[in-house]
């Protein structure tokens, strides 16, 4: 169970890593005006916007606007915390990653729910979108996993040293 709890670890290391450099700079683009943004990366959302045919970027619907701001201000910080959690074998680690995962997954029914139901979304667009239902379901499944011993040891270690009383 060690090197399968290894492996999706990675695999949830790579996808925090991703969420924590996009969040800010390519999703935020959504609800923030774009003159807190360098030209590069408004171009960079552009083109992805009409290689793929994302709708959603481009329209900006209530609903998806709202899950930016969800994922801006809520599923960020933990993805960083997660990120930290995983580097430094935190207990509580499993903690955020299920809370996390069930934040992602709800946001990620609602707009895939859109573009199915839409019948705007490409099967491209489909495709750049499904896998975050993926890593939703991964990490609410690492967050039910029993904490490894070495974690649970680290955490139990005080922050600061006890001062002793003379």
């Amino acid at each position: 169970m060690g090197a399968f709890t290894n492996l999706i670890d990675v695999v949830l290391l790579f996808f925090f890593l991703g969420i924590a450099v996009a969040a800010p700079l390519i999703d935020a683009q959504t609800c923030l005006p774009s003159c807190y943004f360098p030209d590069f990366l408004i171009d960079l959302k552009n083109w992805y916007s009409q290689e793929y045919g994302d709708y959603l970027l481009s329209e900006k619907p209530h609903f998806f606007v709202g899950a930016v701001w969800l994922e801006l201000f809520f599923q960020w910080p933990l993805a960083l915390f997660n990120l930290y959690g995983i580097l430094a074998s935190k207990p509580w680690f499993n903690t955020t990653c299920l809370i996390y995962g069930a934040s992602l997954f709800t946001s990620m029914v609602a707009i895939l729910a859109e573009l199915m139901g839409s019948g705007k979304a490409s099967d491209k667009l489909m495709m750049i979108y499904s896998p975050f239902m993926g890593f939703g379901i991964l990490a609410i499944l690492r967050g039910l996993m029993p904490v490894s011993a070495n974690a649970s040891a680290m955490g139990k270690r005080p922050l600061l040293p006890r001062k002793k009383r003379d």
